[in-house]
């Protein structure tokens, strides 16, 4: 694939199924799991930002550092305690304001607003660790010249740099992802190649609460009776329906900036196989101590389409009400006959597709088998998955 090809379009589409015990993985105002009104009845919710956020964290515990992307309103003191541990910016506690000043002189050019409080941004500014590191780089042998200028001279130098071009390559597999969105600067914008749908429960869902009590050890010894501390937490459990999908285009043009040519696809299909992996095995830790909620999903189906992503949450418009087999094998059969039902109607078959699901009663593990290819494990999906995409690039290649 030369430097200006991009690959052809195609999305991969995640559907999961989850059964989560009694939990609050995502609260709302109040406090109580996030709950929407669809087909009618009310269902739990969890919402895009929260599964976004737990499957990021699952990519910190399983990749290397200096591959993570950070989200913070701390850029500029992030930035200054790099500067601080180059040779020529003394580390002493009193040439703390060289470093600062330095890193605020270069973090002008991105013209992002000052937050309301001191060495804040206005927002959440999302970047790489590679890409910090690469702007403390541009002024490392020259940093004490730098800080030898007044204000308006050191600008000035800082402005022949090319700061923005620092945050428009190299991006996190996270940053390729999910995207930035920077307001102030559409240089430094970064279209997200992932969509993440809210998690819906499958049936309708009650809010109840648990009433608790906390005992405090010592009032035996007092004599005492009663509480330490009285309370209550929102709760629900559901079968959920996930969805994400990923624009393999637009991750290989993300992964392409800074990277050679030869190196952005093997970054891109990696990139798939981890945001697959994350996703399906991250859940969010809202409560997590207080329900120890933590489950792994019961299907995951993977499909590849080239004409659109196609979210299949219509299979549970008429809520769920089967409980023969459980909900979550009733969600199954549904879920399957969904997915029938658009190749049938639209004519659009996927390029590849693939599913791991946990459901041993013949009928459920055949209609899941119909619409979606015989049961794998997750690894030999993800394998499957891999394998696909290579295929692919290797025929547009040729």
């Amino acid at each position: 694939m030369s430097v200006d090809q991009q690959p052809p379009r195609a999305y991969v589409d995640v559907h999961i199924l989850q059964t989560v015990p009694p939990a609050n993985l995502n609260r709302d105002d109040q406090g109580n799991p996030k709950a929407a009104v669809y087909g009618g009845v009310r269902r739990s919710r969890v919402s895009s930002q929260a599964w976004k956020r737990a499957t990021r964290m699952h990519f910190a515990e399983h990749r290397p550092a200096e591959d993570h992307g950070i989200r913070t309103r701390t850029v500029a003191a992030d930035l200054a305690e790099r500067l601080r541990r180059l040779p020529a910016v003394p580390d002493a506690e009193t040439d703390a304001q060289a470093a600062e000043r330095l890193a605020g002189a270069l973090l002008a050019p991105l013209g992002i607003k000052a937050g309301k409080k001191e060495g804040e941004t206005a927002y959440l500014f999302f970047y790489g660790d590679r890409q910090l590191d690469a702007l403390a780089a541009l002024v490392a042998d020259h940093a004490a010249e730098f800080l030898a200028l007044d204000d308006k001279a050191l600008a000035a130098e800082v402005g022949t740099l090319g700061v923005p071009d620092v945050f428009g390559i190299e991006h996190p597999l996270d940053v390729a992802l999910f995207g930035r969105m920077v307001a102030d600067l559409a240089a430094l914008r970064v279209d997200a190649a992932t969509q993440v749908a809210h998690a819906l429960s499958t049936h309708a869902v009650d809010l109840e609460f648990d009433y608790f009590t906390a005992v405090d050890d010592e009032t035996h010894k007092r004599n005492e009776t009663g509480a330490g501390m009285i309370g209550n937490i929102g709760f629900n459990s559901a079968t959920l329906y996930r969805y994400a999908t990923v624009g393999l285009h637009q991750l290989h043009r993300n992964l392409s900036a800074g990277r050679p040519a030869d190196a952005a696809w093997p970054a891109t299909v990696a990139g798939v196989r981890d945001f697959v992996t994350s996703f399906a095995r991250s859940v969010p830790a809202g409560y997590k101590n207080s329900f120890a909620h933590r489950t792994l999903p019961s299907l995951v189906a993977v499909t590849v389409r080239t004409d659109q992503p196609v979210n299949l949450v219509s299979a549970f418009e008429a809520p769920v009400t089967d409980k023969t087999h459980g909900i979550a094998a009733a969600s199954a059969t549904r879920l399957a006959s969904e997915h029938t039902k658009v190749c049938e109607l639209w004519g659009d078959p996927p390029a590849f597709q693939a599913v791991v699901h946990a459901f041993d009663v013949k009928s459920v593990a055949d209609g899941v088998a119909d619409a979606f290819g015989p049961a794998r494990n997750f690894g030999a999906l993800l394998d499957g998955l891999e394998e696909h995409l290579d295929g692919a690039h290797r025929a547009v290649a040729a």
